[in-house]
């Protein structure tokens, strides 16, 4: 029972990223005219430094020099690369295509986590799944889509961007002996990658009123810092089937927060939208409990 109650308890903390990287959009609006590069390099020194205070005040900061340095570069690969590959797409091609492709790795971590020990491959959690991710391509779709020859190599970035971060959450399953404190490090890398790849394709543009600096922070204390702690937990403790259908709450989430600014209007598509989305997640839930149910009982 007390193994049940760690793996709820790290599947909360894994969908608290969730709740968090839904606010990624209002911020990033508010953060503007700060290019999206320079956005990453100050936001991930935020989150990273954030995450070495904590471990310096835990006393494990002697501990993460016995972690082997291929662990490391998969790390800072992973949470650079998906950024990265997030930004070109959107500048490459229409940001609802491809961020309709990009969000598709939900559903890829729930496909690729059935390859993990003591995983199963369990339809009720593709189905769920896929009920969200049709909620989600229906926000992003409420945009006139167009998916033209002309925007190829944007679309096969988004495809990149879904494939890179779906490896990284399935991956890091393997790596549950590695604390989350190592997390701190894979940010601090990918903010000095950051800042050297601003330098040589942006201009440095920063905020002009305090509102703009506030959404800044927020944003590295926020989705692009204290997330990936929690999603480091949660993917690597908690059940990553169910988180991989929970993460579409984060568009929808998302939406609703813009909705309240104004920036967003509510209509028909939306309250579809989150019907859909809430019932994958109800859907992969119910499979989930399932599964803690004593031999015998039936499964979807």
């Amino acid at each position: 029972m007390k193994s049940l109650t760690h793996r709820t308890r790290a599947t909360i903390v894994g969908s608290l990223a969730v709740v968090l990287w839904s606010s990624l959009a209002a911020l990033t609006i508010g953060a503007t005219p700060t290019p999206p590069l320079l956005l990453n390099s100050v936001c991930f020194t935020i989150g990273g430094l954030i995450g070495f205070g904590w471990t310096l005040w835990r006393g494990h900061l002697s501990a993460l020099g016995l972690i082997k340095w291929p662990v490391y570069v998969f790390g800072a690969l992973g949470l650079f690369g998906y950024h990265v590959l997030y930004f070109y797409a959107l500048r490459l091609a229409p940001a609802a295509e491809a961020s309709l492709i990009a969000y598709l790795w939900p559903l890829l971590i729930v496909l690729f986590s059935s390859l993990l020990p003591n995983e199963r491959f369990r339809i009720g959690h593709v189905v769920g799944a896929l009920l969200s991710f049709c909620g989600a391509a229906l926000i992003i779709a409420n945009q006139s889509l167009d998916f033209s020859d002309t925007y190829l190599t944007g679309f096969a970035l988004a495809a990149a961007c879904a494939l890179t971060w779906s490896s990284y959450s399935v991956v890091s399953r393997r790596f549950g002996d590695i604390p989350t404190e190592s997390v701190f490090v894979f940010c601090l890398v990918t903010a000095a990658a950051s800042w050297l790849l601003h330098f040589f394709v942006e201009a440095t543009v920063f905020p002009t009123t305090y509102l703009g600096w506030a959404a800044i922070f927020m944003l590295g204390v926020g989705p692009v810092g204290t997330a990936f702690y929690f999603w480091d937990v949660g993917v690597k403790h908690g059940d990553i089937q169910l988180l991989g259908t929970v993460s579409y709450a984060a568009p929808l989430l998302s939406t609703f927060i813009l909705i309240c600014l104004g920036k967003a209007a509510l209509s028909v598509t939306l309250v579809l939208a989150a019907l859909l989305i809430t019932s994958g997640a109800v859907v992969a839930a119910r499979v989930s409990m399932l599964r803690r149910k004593p031999p015998g009982r039936s499964e979807i």
